[in-house]
């Protein structure tokens, strides 16, 4: 389906049925006849000897737009949804995202530009073949075997996690607060952390001061996170040396 049509400017708010008339012009611009509301389809368009299209069309993005599109793909293969285009990086991230989600679920994607009634398609529908990412897994799985417990808790929207590089940092952290300044080589042995001395050199959190040539010890920053997460996660807290 071509990229872009454009219909006769609107005045005026724009209800659901504002989005009609432009996907009519884009469709019938592709040779289509068009009809709206037959059976629960918000729009049907046919060319001779083709399976059908449908479109559904709503003001924005919502749950119910996706399951009435997904509903409609028992009647056709070819199903899009069409949404008013909204300006700004808000809109410019869901699109980003629900296009995402059309890919996934085999559907098509138009927007809308009101009133200009310009018209894009985004995406046609096409099967979702999925690929999984082996850096991605193996990210994945690491993390997992290199954390110690499960020290958070699941839907945590904010703040932050205990990640299995936060537990080596505060092994070291913790080592250095009771020992004073130590050699980075001591401190992997002591903690049993190999990547000690990148995580003390690359101090991410500003927890590590170097007082000499492979020397560290825990800066202040250092100490007040150590309480800090003790506070925090009193149950798992991080290993006695």
């Amino acid at each position: 389906m071509s990229a872009r049509r454009s219909a006769p400017p609107r005045s005026g708010p724009f209800p659901e049925t504002a989005l009609y008339a432009p996907v009519k012009a884009l469709l019938e611009g592709q040779g289509y006849e068009v009809k709206a509301e037959i059976g629960a389809a918000d729009v049907v368009a046919l060319r001779p000897g083709e399976p059908p299209v449908i479109v559904e069309l709503k003001r924005g993005f919502s749950l119910a737009l996706f399951h009435q599109a997904v509903a409609r793909q028992s009647a056709a293969e070819a199903v899009y949804v069409a949404v008013a285009r909204g300006r700004g990086r808000a809109f410019a991230r869901s699109l980003r995202a629900n296009m995402a989600l059309c890919r996934r679920l085999g559907l098509g994607l138009i927007t809308v530009r009101l009133p200009e009634g310009t018209v894009e398609v985004h995406l046609d529908p096409a099967p979702f073949r999925p690929r999984v990412s082996a850096a991605r897994r193996g990210r994945l799985l690491r993390e997992f075997a290199r954390r110690e417990g499960d020290p958070n808790l699941g839907g945590k929207a904010r703040g932050p996690v205990m990640t299995a590089y936060r537990q080596d940092a505060l092994r070291c952290l913790r080592h250095l607060a009771e020992a004073g300044p130590t050699r980075a080589a001591e401190v992997a042995r002591a903690v049993g952390v190999a990547r000690a001395r990148r995580i003390m050199a690359d101090d991410h959190h500003g927890w590590f001061e170097r007082v000499a040539r492979g020397v560290y010890a825990a800066s202040p920053r250092g100490l007040a996170a150590l309480e800090e997460w003790r506070r925090m996660m009193p149950s798992a807290p991080p290993p006695e040396a």
